[in-house]
């Protein structure tokens, strides 16, 4: 008897589907909320960027609440006490602005929204774009997470299973769909999808299967005009919201489709993941003769493609394989200042965090064997996002 595919795709799909959920409900219970780890006095001092001492200081002073002790009767901060020990701080230092890195003058400092791209799937970029989005949050800035990806790979960072839980509604689609002739149900603001997450200073606009319908719309509704155009899509969603926060970090499908262009006409910055290896290379030199196509299109019929800031971050860099240093050096060489000068290693430590949905950041370093192999994963992490911080703060006319 032939085999129908559309029967064996099904059944695939409702296997995997069940045993994702299972998979899932290992890690988090049914219901469950995640919730974020204690940082260690070191860490809160990083991300307060004040020295060690100075905390000592101003806890033996009492000029800042205290904190629970752990092990070795060592202070343990969570998230929420390292703001609040934040807004403290500033109320009476002489340089508020170090403790409060944010936008201060809304209409002088303009919402920073960055798009993390690539055509090519597995090039680090979803990895390194919520792990910049974590560390950026616990640095004090108000950060609005946009998951454009159908996969919708970022939003399991956040505890969702987005094939169940936003399979239906509730993802980025139900805010640039276009208006359905037969019920007359269109898009809906960008304030009624946005989840409050279990990090402080950070929100999220989950991803979804329904995202991919967009790109299947678009054509229909481009030959009969209707508005906003795509490419504005994203931009206008976002209008409401933009006194919300310091900076929005977008992370898109690995293909140039039409999500992917909203997203970049969006953007005033551009960061794109590259892997230092001829085949990830290649797929690089097509991506950006595409986009360079489109962009210029857009350009020329709508006044589209005015951007800030355009680097190239290298992403899952083994520095222990010759040829990736080579090609590394290879490409600082070509495109200069336009490579970020930190890149994200590549480390088991980020793919074993990832298997429970964490960041390499959400990792209690205490319950760990192979410390040394985290603790060089969230330093490759600190680097890009001190660089992303001068880059942010440069664009507010100030130094970082």
């Amino acid at each position: 008897m032939t085999n129908l595919l559309h029967k064996h795709l099904q059944g695939f799909a409702g296997d995997l589907t069940t045993a994702l959920k299972a998979m899932s409900e290992t890690s988090f219970a049914p219901h469950d909320v995640k919730c974020l780890r204690s940082f260690s006095a070191g860490e809160a001092s990083y991300y307060l960027g004040v020295a060690d001492g100075y905390l000592r200081k101003a806890h033996h002073e009492g000029r800042i609440p205290d904190v629970e002790m752990g092990a070795g009767n060592r202070r343990r901060y969570t998230a929420e006490q390292i703001q609040e020990i934040r807004h403290v701080l500033a109320e009476t230092a002489k340089k508020p602005e170090q403790f409060m890195p944010g936008r201060r003058d809304l209409e002088k400092d303009a919402l920073q929204v960055w798009a993390f791209v690539n055509f090519k799937g597995g090039s680090g970029k979803t990895s390194s774009a919520i792990h910049v989005a974590h560390a950026l949050a616990l640095k004090g800035y108000k950060v609005l997470v946009m998951d454009c990806d159908p996969q919708a790979s970022i939003t399991t960072f956040f505890g969702y299973q987005p094939e169940i839980d936003f399979f239906d509604s509730g993802s980025l689609y139900d805010v640039i769909r276009y208006k359905d002739k037969e019920s007359g149900e269109g898009p809906v603001p960008l304030t009624d999808i946005i989840k409050t997450t279990y990090f402080p200073n950070l929100d999220l606009v989950p991803g979804g299967i329904q995202v991919a319908e967009f790109e299947h719309e678009t054509p229909s509704a481009l030959s009969r005009g209707e508005l906003p155009v795509f490419f504005n899509k994203i931009r206008d969603a976002l209008k409401p919201v933009e006194n919300d926060y310091d900076l929005v970090i977008m992370d898109c499908p690995p293909q140039l489709g039409y999500v992917t262009l909203s997203a970049i006409c969006a953007a005033q910055n551009i960061m794109m993941t590259l892997i230092p290896e001829r085949v990830d290379m290649a797929s690089a030199a097509q991506f950006l003769n595409m986009a360079a196509s489109l962009t210029e299109v857009l350009h020329e019929n709508a006044g589209i493609g005015l951007f800030d800031n355009f680097r190239f971050l290298l992403s899952r860099f083994d520095t222990n394989v010759a040829t990736q240093v080579d090609l590394a050096g290879f490409i600082r060489e070509l495109f200069g200042d336009a490579v970020m000068k930190s890149a994200f290693l590549k480390s088991s430590a980020v793919s074993e965090a990832g298997i429970s949905q964490q960041t390499v950041l959400e990792v209690d370093l205490t319950d760990v064997k192979n410390r040394k192999t985290y603790e060089r994963a969230i330093q490759s992490v600190h680097e890009i996002t001190d660089e992303m911080e001068q880059i942010i703060q440069a664009s507010w006319g100030r130094s970082a």
